[in-house]
């Protein structure tokens, strides 16, 4: 029986790369029957649809659980259709938001980090979507925002990097300014604590963002979960990433749960933007889109989760022996890297049965 992967198609290096990342997930290569449901999320067609499309994917992705998105291009011009993320995650119920950076085999990483570090972002709220005004006028006009969290979505954050840190051997390290935001942001806080006492093997050292940022440079050896609100963790992530040389070489997951904690949906994608100096050139590095394509196989069933580490070790040594693309100082073009990346695929499932 053959498992549906939702595909949201995009714009630019973002649709050229998620094709590359098609083609690694082909059955020839994985032996696994997947069946892709796409939906063309390009600019051009959220306009003529007004953002009909986006709605349309999502409810596709509560029904499979599984979503492959590419990267797209958000407009700036005010009462546009915006950026599909925000639809996509209240549409699905997506909770959290997981990137981890990793050593990249060869790259040289930033204050010597070696352990991966996985930042857990609140998925919806906070800084997105408040509402904003103005008022007065001149040197007096004063802007202000309202900014909202809710009690569930600190639980979920709290609660998932505890499960994650407990999986992969971590510590849960940072939090939130919640000495000067007692109230708001200490709601975060609060959860977190909670959480590591329902966790008491795990080990916790909560820290003010601030604090967070700084001991980043001088806390090379420890595997580290991040808690984080939504604006912290996205600017969080942006620089875990470029920490270990590249945002190109992590997936980014939204994860919506049921009530057990158990993954419901599952949306992967690269957490780069569209990149549009590359477009049509087959420069652009698909590393990202790659990884975030192996990592829904560890939500499947059956021998999956074998393929998608196939996957990503293809990748990574890949990158180890110099097949690689001109952002990691390489001379692999697109197109080469993935051919690369496949062959390694292949043998690495052919072989490995044999030895069991």
């Amino acid at each position: 029986m053959s498992k549906t992967i939702v595909v949201l198609e995009g714009d630019q290096t973002g649709q050229e790369l998620l094709e590359e990342s098609l083609r690694v997930m082909d059955s020839a290569v994985t032996g696994i029957d997947l069946k892709f449901e796409r939906f063309d999320l390009s600019l051009e067609n959220r306009r003529s649809t007004q953002n009909a499309v986006v709605i349309e994917s999502a409810e596709a992705m509560v029904a499979s659980g599984l979503g492959l998105k590419a990267a797209t291009i958000t407009p700036e011009i005010k009462g546009d259709v915006g950026s599909p993320n925000a639809i996509l995650r209240e549409k699905v119920d997506g909770t959290v938001i997981v990137r981890t950076g990793r050593r990249i085999p060869g790259v040289i990483p930033v204050a010597g980090v070696n352990a991966p570090i996985s930042v857990i972002r609140m998925a919806v709220g906070d800084a997105y979507g408040a509402k904003e005004w103005r008022e007065g006028e001149g040197d007096s006009e004063v802007a202000y925002r309202t900014e909202r969290i809710t009690r569930s979505h600190c639980k979920a954050v709290a609660e998932y990097s505890f499960l994650h840190a407990k999986k992969t051997g971590s510590k849960v390290f940072g939090g939130p300014k919640f000495t000067v935001s007692a109230v708001y942001e200490g709601m975060l806080k609060e959860e977190m604590d909670d959480a590591a006492k329902r966790y008491p093997e795990v080990r916790y050292e909560p820290q003010l963002i601030d604090a967070t940022y700084a001991l980043l440079m001088n806390n090379p050896g420890d595997a580290m979960v991040i808690p984080a609100l939504n604006r912290d963790g996205d600017c969080l992530s942006d620089l875990v990433l470029q920490m270990f040389g590249s945002i190109a070489g992590s997936e980014s997951l939204l994860i919506g749960f049921d009530a057990s904690w158990n993954p419901r949906v599952v949306m992967a994608e690269a957490p780069h933007g569209t990149a549009p100096s590359l477009f049509g050139k087959n420069l652009a590095n698909p590393m990202a889109m790659i990884l975030a394509a192996a990592s829904l196989f560890s939500y499947m069933e059956g021998s999956a989760p074998m393929v998608g580490r196939a996957i990503s070790e293809s990748v990574f040594e890949a990158v180890y022996e110099g097949i690689r693309t001109a952002d990691l100082q390489g001379h692999a073009t697109t197109t080469e890297f993935t051919d690369e990346v496949i062959k390694r695929v292949k043998t690495k499932l052919a072989v490995w049965p044999s030895l069991k």
